[in-house]
């Protein structure tokens, strides 16, 4: 095995930083190597190949114990579809992740950071057949879980740098209170729709007053590809041209909320007595009509709400919106839960039915047709719990394989653009949110304690800002890049974040296992347990003991 060091070791050595920090910090920084992806994949001519279940079912190894919903009649529909393409497409699935790398992962798509060092190894030692489905319990109910989610929706509602005059705090705690609760996300959805009132009082009020420029165009088409899966930003001007939708049904939709207004209010500054702004509020406004639009032709037209055939009265007195927020969560209706289940897919999976996940429609088959229709119909049935669709995902087998490729499924990668079959697991990237947060949990710069992430909520924005891009549309969109700029890479090895993590003066990991006296190779492992949760291989204890005796870089 060859190990490719980060160029901040060299860094390291010139600083005389202890050695161990470079272990620490590559892992995280390259977030995709595990214990599966160190070893070379299988390749159809190996003795591997052999191990192949001619009913493609996954291979338990000893190191695995497989997540089994026996009451979830529902995850054995998904694991028999999947199995059929297998199949078809004659991919032997990889076996079942062993716990290291499977505990790594659940954890990192739950609550968005790597486990601790102490509940990897007490994990590890765990020799219960159902630590799998405790451990997502565990997940699914930690204030960690609401606080990665409605980070994971505050970035898609109002994008990482938040415009101006949004209460970007308010919006996360309104959403963190909701999933903390578990709140049906047919609810939820509703609740920002058809929000109203101040941003003092009322959270949700401010995805749609980040949106309400350009006539609320950006706030239609987010709307209706956030919550719907739809993306109708081209219609705005004329019919698309691969799926159903018209210019007129896109200008329908945005007359929902032609009521719609901002109003900033504001307040002497206690110096100079200067008007300066201090709250936004969200209103309705009588006496606005219908939307109008251009057609391509010059001719002008009016477009009443209408949503899914149904038209809603023009009457002014009608609080619009508020009935777009009940037309698109009735129980007749499917797209909304259609369209969580494909992101939700996408997000454990890395690929969803579709791609890009946010488009569905005939133009776009899913991959897994039959998965994505009973999914959307039981999500549906559970009213919308989101903690039931997490538990069905990951209780998958598909989501318990391995990330190495073995025999004929090495080459099922989406990413070549062939439809996921899901044969092995594709290797996700970490996000900066995750890599920040892993990073506190990684190094314990807070000692045995738990990171207080209020405290940080700041300073994680802060950081955060080094991988925002604007790009300026009509969408107000924005662009996360994660890859290795200068600017990004002279802020991995330099910046505060990582030489306060590094500070050996701090109660952390690495004050501890330096001063513990512990024998290199159990210091090692600490460190990849800490970081990777899983133990070393030969090879990589071989080079990291090179690093620590040598002082010299790979």
């Amino acid at each position: 095995m060859k190990l490719h060091i980060s160029p901040r070791i060299s860094l390291a050595v010139r600083t005389k930083i202890p050695y161990l920090v470079c272990l620490v910090l590559f892992p995280l920084t390259t977030v995709t190597l595990s214990a599966a992806d160190a070893a070379p994949a299988s390749r159809p001519d190996s003795p591997e190949s052999a191990l192949i279940d001619p009913k493609f079912i996954p291979r338990v190894t000893k190191e695995a114990t497989p997540l089994r919903l026996t009451d979830e009649p529902i995850v054995e529909f998904i694991d028999s579809e999947i199995r059929k393409q297998w199949i078809q497409h004659k991919l032997p699935p990889s076996p079942f992740a062993d716990d290291e790398e499977w505990l790594r992962r659940v954890t990192l798509d739950i609550v968005g950071h790597i486990p601790s060092l102490d509940e990897t190894e007490k994990f590890l030692k765990d020799d219960s057949p159902s630590k799998r489905e405790v451990w997502i319990g565990k997940l699914l109910k930690s204030p960690e879980y609401s606080r990665n989610w409605a980070s994971i929706w505050t970035n898609l509602l109002i994008g990482r740098r938040t415009p101006d005059r949004i209460d970007r705090e308010g919006l996360r705690k309104f959403l963190e209170t909701a999933f903390s609760r578990n709140t049906p996300w047919n609810t939820l959805v509703a609740d920002l729709v058809g929000a109203e009132g101040s941003q003092k009082t009322n959270g949700a009020v401010n995805f749609l007053l980040a949106h309400l420029n350009d006539g609320a165009v950006p706030a239609t088409s987010l709307t209706a590809r956030l919550f719907l899966g739809t993306q109708l930003q081209c219609t705005q001007c004329h019919n698309h041209p691969f799926n159903d939708w018209k210019q007129n049904q896109f200008w329908e939709l945005n007359s929902f909320f032609s009521q719609t207004r901002r109003f900033d209010h504001q307040k002497p500054d206690p110096d100079t007595g200067r008007l300066e702004f201090d709250y936004a509020e969200l209103i309705f406004i009588d006496g606005e009509g219908p939307a109008h639009f251009e057609q391509r032709n010059g001719l002008v037209k009016v477009a009443y709400p209408i949503y899914e055939g149904v038209e809603i009265s023009p009457d002014n007195t009608v609080k619009r919106r508020l009935e777009l927020a009940k037309l698109m969560t009735r129980s007749e209706s499917n797209q909304l839960a259609r369209a969580m289940v494909n992101r939700m897919w996408g997000h454990f999976f890395g690929v969803g039915f579709t791609r890009p996940l946010d488009d569905l429609g005939p133009h776009r088959p899913p991959s897994h047709p039959e998965i994505l229709d009973r999914l959307t119909l039981e999500f549906h049935n559970a009213d919308y719990d989101l903690k039931k669709l997490i538990r069905w995902i990951c209780a998958s087998e598909a989501y318990q394989l391995t990330s190495r490729g073995q025999g004929a499924n090495v080459d099922d990668v989406p990413s070549r653009g062939e439809p996921p079959r899901f044969s092995h697991m594709v290797v996700k990237s970490m996000s900066p949110e995750q890599l920040f947060d892993s990073l506190q949990v990684a190094i314990r710069v807070h000692g045995d304690q738990r990171p207080d992430w209020t405290a940080w909520e700041d300073r994680r924005q802060n950081w955060l800002q080094q991988f925002v891009l604007e790009l300026g549309t009509d969408e107000n969109d924005e662009s996360t890049t994660f890859n290795g700029t200068i600017p990004q890479a002279l802020m991995m090895m330099n910046g505060t974040l990582i030489n306060e993590a590094l500070n050996t003066n701090n109660p952390g990991l690495l004050k501890q296992v330096i001063d513990s006296g512990d024998k290199d190779t159990v210091q090692i492992q600490s460190v990849f347990l800490a970081t990777l949760g899983r133990k070393p291989t030969l090879g990589e204890v071989s080079a990291a003991r090179k690093i620590l005796g040598n002082n010299e870089t790979l």
